[in-house]
């Protein structure tokens, strides 16, 4: 494979879930200018096809809180691109709610797209990323290295992430594969654009999940994740990178 820039990933096969805005999509769009034939995922079709155009693209508008769908997305690609090489499970959601009254659709759905989409996905992907000595990235957080206010289904779940994450590297040491996870801070994206807070919030509690120094843009999570997808990182297993404008060190 060749370096940084063009044909970085020439003759690979990513899936990216979240692919059609934020963090997903800057994933996705790198990796097809890299050279990879880019495999979306997401839940609004028209917004998968705006974000991938361009380049050897597929796509599947799915809802990645049915177990069902992690095996259509890899059927899907499959069909498409005869293969998979690159795992990124990056779609997400956080809604803050009072732990009290978190309802138990609302506690599962938390589970559902944070924790067991990323597994599913991964199970399926593993007969394909084993044979081709594959990667997968999970996209966690820092909510899954630290407690957050108002947050609780959000911090199980990307703490289980984590588990699963290295459980994995661990099970898979002696394969070809690689399996690592990013923990990113605050970014701008439509998920923080539309965020909102519960009823009669503690500020000071929300305030200390962020970083003295703002805000990142996706694309500077998105620099670390693909180059754990590369063979620059061809060391690099059962990693955890935080990328979070140092909150996790002040």
């Amino acid at each position: 494979m060749a370096g940084n820039g063009a044909g970085r990933f020439e003759g690979r096969v990513a899936v990216v879930t979240g692919a059609s805005s934020g963090l997903g999509r800057a994933v996705a769009q790198s990796l097809r200018d890299g050279g990879a034939r880019v495999f979306g995922v997401g839940r609004d079709e028209a917004r998968l096809r705006a974000a991938l155009e361009g380049g050897e693209t597929g796509w599947l508008a799915a809802d990645l809180t049915d177990p069902g769908a992690a095996a259509e997305v890899m059927r899907a690609c499959t069909e498409r691109f005869g293969g998979i090489d690159i795992l990124v499970n990056a779609a997400g959601a956080h809604t803050m709610r009072h732990t009290a009254e978190v309802s138990d659709e609302e506690w599962q759905y938390d589970l559902a797209v944070n924790l067991s989409a990323p597994f599913f996905l991964s199970r399926a992907a593993l007969p394909h990323l084993l044979e081709r000595g594959g990667c997968i990235v999970n996209v966690a957080s820092i909510a899954g290295l630290e407690g957050q206010a108002y947050s609780a289904g959000y911090c199980a779940a990307k703490h289980g992430l984590i588990g699963l994450t290295r459980a994995m590297a661990l099970e898979f040491d002696s394969s070809a594969i690689r399996i690592n996870a990013v923990c990113p801070g605050g970014m701008t994206t439509p998920l923080l654009e539309n965020f909102a807070f519960p009823a009669d919030p503690d500020y000071t509690l929300i305030m200390k999940t962020a970083s003295a120094r703002g805000l990142m843009d996706p694309a500077q999570v998105s620099n670390v994740i693909t180059f754990l997808c590369s063979e620059e990182a061809s060391a690099v297993h059962g990693a955890v990178y935080t990328v979070d404008n140092g909150k996790m060190s002040l």
